[in-house]
């Protein structure tokens, strides 16, 4: 990209510039021939019949072979004609907090692995309309990675990512209509935690 803009900036010296050595402007072009690319100086100019017609004044080089050469030819021709190149700065590179994801992955994966989405099932005939699993999930991992109160899973939140889920919805008070529903279904949450737990104790006494 440095490249081109350096053949832009030679474009405008010579149009500026040397064209004022002749009757017609001057341009940089870049011409093909197979495989292989040229740049080239050229004159704009109109014949005896004021047709416009162009000529090349001179063929700089292979487009991948000038290089530095043309890098030469940009300080020559701005010096020649009194002019400052602006200084080329190195691409910046902002760094940005990067958010958890390891532990809360981990957490997804055994969180399904185990059946416990099937407790959207408890909570679907429910008067509420928010995801109530989710928003428990979320606040079960909150609890196994950095327990908060209510307002601190919030903050907590914004340091996580989580497969699946747009926390960006979440609020303070889906949290605590989460929790009511919880205590309005607690019969049927136990007995979905049972029914899944129950094979994995079995399994722990045989």
């Amino acid at each position: 990209m440095a490249r081109y803009a350096f053949l832009r900036m030679l474009e405008r010296i010579f149009d500026k510039h040397v064209g004022l050595f002749y009757s017609s402007g001057m341009f940089v072009k870049i011409t093909s021939s197979g495989s292989r690319r040229y740049l080239q100086l050229v004159e704009a100019y109109r014949d005896d019949l004021g047709k416009p017609r162009q000529r090349t004044v001179a063929t700089l080089g292979r487009l991948d072979q000038v290089g530095d050469q043309l890098d030469q030819v940009i300080t020559g021709l701005a010096r020649a004609t009194g002019r400052t190149l602006p200084a080329v700065e190195p691409p910046s590179i902002t760094f940005e907090t990067a958010r958890a994801f390891g532990d809360v992955w981990a957490l997804t994966e055994l969180w399904h692995e185990l059946g416990f989405d099937r407790l959207r099932q408890a909570f679907g005939r429910t008067r509420h309309a928010i995801d109530i699993e989710a928003l428990l999930r979320i606040m079960v991992f909150n609890r196994l990675c950095d327990p908060e109160s209510k307002l601190g899973v919030l903050r907590w939140l914004e340091t996580v990512s989580l497969p699946g889920l747009s926390l960006e919805s979440v609020s303070h008070q889906q949290l605590l209509r989460a929790m009511d529903a919880l205590v309005d279904q607690q019969a049927a949450v136990e007995k979905t935690v049972a029914q899944l737990l129950r094979p994995l104790v079995d399994q722990e006494l045989s």
